[in-house]
């Protein structure tokens, strides 16, 4: 689980002016280039390269 304090924090790296990621299961999700992100045990890997299209991400899954 993620501390709501540290996901008011985390921005998408992948887009230029880091809109806020949106926690769905075990994903970060950025709503504006429709990416998401896995959490893998308790830890958001945010790293550019870690990023999935939604369309190829079940959001009701959980990690990769």
């Amino acid at each position: 689980m993620i501390d709501p304090f540290l996901l008011e924090l985390l921005a998408c790296p992948c887009c230029e002016d880091r809109p806020p990621l949106r926690l769905e299961g075990n994903w970060l999700v950025c709503d504006k280039c429709k990416s998401g992100y896995p959490i893998v045990d308790d830890i958001p890997q945010l790293l550019p390269e870690d990023a999935r299209p939604l369309s190829e991400v079940d959001l009701t899954a959980n990690g990769r």
